[in-house]
Formats: structure tokens, sequence, C-alpha cells
């Protein structure tokens, strides 16, 4: 595998991971909305695993950096690291919305 070939898959785990990171947090907000909390915090853990496999696409092009191994930055690399922040964003938030449906169905 050249390494076009391995930027680009790198690139494509940061935007498949990031992807089906917001999308296991929006999972899990439904299932609170509907009261299945267990399910939700089972969709936040998905998401998390997701997180993670996309921290690893992340790490191994930071590690090349760092060691003077010069990443070529093109425009789908930014589009993937826009995924996988809005991910992150969203999954925080996701947390604290579930939080807050645990807490109304106390009362």
């Amino acid at each position: 595998m050249d390494e076009n070939d391995e930027n680009l898959q790198a690139v494509m785990g940061l935007i498949m991971n990031g992807g089906n990171a917001k999308g296991s947090a929006f999972e899990a907000i439904k299932a609170a909305k509907k009261g299945d909390f267990d399910e939700a915090d089972a969709k936040l853990k998905e998401s998390d695993k997701f997180l993670a496999e996309a921290h690893n696409s992340q790490t191994g092009m930071l590690t090349k950096e760092a060691s003077g191994e010069h990443v070529q930055v093109s425009l789908l690399m930014v589009h993937g690291q826009d995924h996988i922040m809005n991910a992150i964003t969203f999954r925080d938030l996701a947390g604290e919305i579930v939080d807050l449906y645990k807490r109304l169905a106390e009362k």
C-alpha cells in the first residue's frame, strides 16, 4: 500500500467512524426520550467505541507528522477532521441530554 492509499484509508476511518459515532449518539437520545435508559447507555458506549476507532486513525497521521514524515493535507482530510470534531461535540451533548431525560424520569 502506498502513502496515498494509507492516507486515504486513515481519512476514510475518520469519516466513517465519526459518522457512526454521531449516529449512535443520536440513537442514544432517541432511546432516552422513550425512557429506555439501558439502550441509551449502550448507544453512548457504542458511540465512544467509534470515536476511539476514529482517534486511532487520527493518531497514525499525527505520529507520522511528529516523526518528520509530512502528511499531505487534502480537502478530504479536512472533511474527515470536520466529521470527527462534530461527532465529538455531538457525543458530549448526547450524554448531557440522556442525563436530563434520566432526571426528568426520576421526578
